[in-house]
């Protein structure tokens, strides 16, 4: 996928959704359901799904499609964001391409982790996770949990290739955030860390993805508009909220 990524529909607050489960430990659909329409109302943009929050990696892939289905299902108007990740590239592809088949808007992945891949390897399991789906391909950054550390150089061979459409940049370099955002302005860049929303705004963020989201997505919704108008007194008071 060679074509230039509108960025402009995808800026805002995303909810990265939990998992309910029931008594016998299945999916517990209607609460998901519920947690789903409940944020929708909160105001949020769209929603992560199967994410660190979702306890991606400790569920089957087919308890992660049942998981994307529930939410395609219920807030299809949203922007949706399909975390596909795995150590298997097998398994992420596999969940990229029913991505793709639910019509979600975009595909994330974690770096792989556990086995000290080289950047190469990493870039490669990106490229082919992003050729796969045929998705725009967002890069999850969370170095405290993968252990992948990418500094700009790094970033940089993604951004500059047009299947990717950005970073979930979950990690407290805000001189990276910023570096990233200046560099490539038509990318997007979505704050991770929910405590340090306002600093990531005010390093160029789009908007942001994270896990509280889930019960007071209103707070950051919030954040996010009086940061917009300049209302820094304001959005801060709401931070430290």
């Amino acid at each position: 996928m060679e074509t230039k990524l509108n960025i402009n529909d995808k800026k805002g607050i995303f909810t990265a959704l939990l998992t309910p489960f029931d008594k016998n430990n299945k999916i517990n659909a209607k609460a998901l359901e519920e947690l789903i329409k409940f944020n929708v109302k909160m105001g949020v943009n769209g929603f992560y799904v199967t994410g660190s929050t979702g306890e991606a990696f400790l569920l089957s892939t087919e308890e992660r499609k049942e998981v994307m289905d529930i939410v395609k299902a219920t807030a299809p108007d949203k922007v949706l964001i399909a975390h596909v990740g795995s150590v298997s590239e097998a398994t992420a592809i596999e969940l990229g391409e029913y991505a793709k088949k639910l019509q979600y808007d975009m595909v994330s992945s974690v770096s792989p982790f556990y086995y000290k891949f080289s950047f190469k390897e990493i870039k490669d399991y990106y490229c082919n996770i992003a050729d796969a789906s045929g998705l725009p391909m967002l890069v999850y950054h969370i170095p405290a949990f993968s252990g992948v550390n990418m500094g700009i150089n790094e970033m940089s061979q993604f951004l500059l290739d047009d299947r990717f459409i950005g970073i979930k940049f979950t990690s407290n370099d805000f001189f990276l955030m910023e570096q990233c955002k200046t560099a490539f302005p038509e990318k997007l860049v979505y704050n991770g860390y929910d405590e340090m929303l306002l600093s990531g705004l005010a390093m160029g963020a789009d908007g942001a993805i994270g896990s509280t989201y889930n019960f007071m997505a209103d707070k950051f919704v919030k954040i996010h508009q009086l940061y917009a108008e300049g209302k820094m007194a304001e959005a801060k008071a709401v931070q430290q909220e």
